[in-house]
């Protein structure tokens, strides 16, 4: 009797999922375990049944794709293997390509979905295990994943984000560098969450959040901030954030 190998689609988009799931049922070696249509359920769901094999949206209502990966691979202990997949070219990026991933573009062609399942049984049976745990080396802190407006994917260390600012016309967060520029974040991405996603990070005014990290001194109402974040604008304390502020620069 045939292998069966667990999967699970996640995939916000009901009828694209529905369409990988229609083509999956016809190699009789994939159970489909569940589809989950975000990156919240989507962990809940491969936590729940173990898949060997995951077909991972690149980019989710709540989450990236990649920030799914990130959490997984935290607690995953068994071999997993995840085939990215979205209907948007620009995201075929060289980490992408790498042997730690295989990609699908959306809408499936047949071809390429036989070549996936081909290599992910050629390395089930050889009991190779998967690189896709494999993410770029922080440190051993989690790093904050963003697309960029041309669609390349960043991965950010703590270290290198001074601050964050509201763009008030664009209506998103952007990321303030150390290299001097500013990456905008997906509109999805919100201030509780990047308050949440790191303790360094802390609200100091309705457009602003900083990384305590490069906090020198509060002044007044200004934020001085080391280099190479003390030069540019000024980082201006709101009243209603400002004893959070200095809660948290006491504790450091």
């Amino acid at each position: 009797m045939e292998k069966m190998y667990k999967t699970v689609i996640i995939d916000d988009e009901k009828s694209a999922a529905s369409e990988l799931s229609n083509a999956l049922s016809r190699y009789a070696c994939v159970s489909i375990e569940g589809v989950a249509s975000t990156g919240k359920d989507g962990i809940d769901l491969v936590l729940k049944t173990r898949p060997d094999l995951i077909f991972l949206d690149v980019e989710l209502p709540d989450m990236l794709g990649m920030e799914v990966l990130a959490a997984v691979r935290e607690v995953v202990d068994w071999n997993l293997n995840v085939v990215f997949y979205t209907a948007h070219d620009k995201y075929m990026l060289d980490a992408l390509r790498s042997k730690a991933f295989d990609f699908l573009i959306k809408p499936i062609v047949d071809d390429e979905l036989e070549g996936i399942i081909n290599r992910f049984l050629g390395r089930m049976e050889s009991g190779e295990q998967s690189a896709a745990m494999v993410l770029p080396d922080m440190g051993g802190e989690k790093p904050l994943v963003v697309v960029t407006p041309v669609g390349d994917l960043r991965f950010l260390k703590i270290s290198d984000i001074g601050y964050f600012r509201y763009d008030l016309t664009r209506k998103n967060w952007e990321a303030a560098v150390a290299d001097g520029t500013f990456i905008p974040l997906r509109h999805t991405v919100n201030s509780d969450y990047l308050c949440t996603f790191n303790p360094a990070f802390v609200q100091v005014g309705r457009s602003c959040i900083i990384n305590t990290r490069y906090l020198v001194m509060v002044q007044g109402v200004k934020c001085i901030m080391y280099p190479p974040f003390n030069v540019g604008e000024e980082l201006q304390i709101s009243k209603k954030y400002k004893k959070m502020l200095l809660d948290k620069f006491c504790q450091l």
